[in-house]
């Protein structure tokens, strides 16, 4: 593999573990939309870094789309809080991490979350201007694939890579052309990788070093 000019991230288990404050956030959202339902830890790992379409049709099966849509306004709305006041677990030497890295490559995040969130928690974590930009599936419903070629051809960029943390990042990965690395703090099991790392901290010694 190439040295790269750019590092894509996706964000959830790669760039921090958002699982307990993502469960809260259903039950709350659940809760304040009406809905008789609750989820747990069990039904939310299995989910991560899928589209959000996708996802309310697994969780919420016995609703139409627009019922779904009216309903997962609700949770978003208790992820936004929750995140503006802290919530969520930062993988240790991320910050620092992002930071190193900014003085060698172009950052970017892709993740298929809702519009909106990325930004927040950019903020959160502190990491907003060694960001150079991100995308979400929530702005324009479009697969991970779209969105880093969008980012690609917008910033010219020549040997960018994609971290990422389940098969799915792989597979989307492997559809935009760009080497795939794993972090494997993250919520999936991948056996097809460029890279693998067990930590933020041994990824960002290792682009440092290049």
């Amino acid at each position: 593999m190439k040295k790269p000019d750019s590092i894509i991230f996706d964000m959830d288990g790669t760039l921090w573990d958002p699982m307990d404050l993502y469960v809260s956030s259903w039950n709350a959202g659940l809760k304040e939309a009406g809905v008789e339902k609750s989820v747990t830890k069990e039904d939310i790992k299995p989910l991560m870094g899928i589209e959000g379409k996708k996802v309310l049709a697994i969780m919420l099966p016995e609703y139409n789309e627009d019922e779904r849509q009216e309903i997962y306004g609700f949770i978003n709305r208790q992820r936004s809080s929750l995140i503006e006041k802290g919530q969520g677990n930062l993988f240790d030497g991320m910050q620092e991490g992002i930071r190193q890295l900014s003085s060698m490559y172009k950052l970017f995040i892709v993740s298929n979350c809702p519009a909106g969130l990325i930004q927040l928690f950019m903020k959160r974590a502190e990491i907003t201007e060694f960001i150079t930009d991100e995308m979400a599936y929530g702005v324009n419903s479009m697969p991970k694939h779209h969105n880093m070629k969008l980012l690609i051809d917008k910033y010219s960029l020549e040997q960018p890579v994609y971290v990422g943390d389940t098969d799915g990042d792989r597979e989307q990965s492997k559809k935009a052309g760009i080497p795939f690395i794993f972090l494997a703090c993250g919520f999936g099991e991948v056996e097809k990788y460029d890279l693998k790392f067990n930590d933020f901290r041994s990824f960002t010694s290792h682009f440092l070093n290049l």
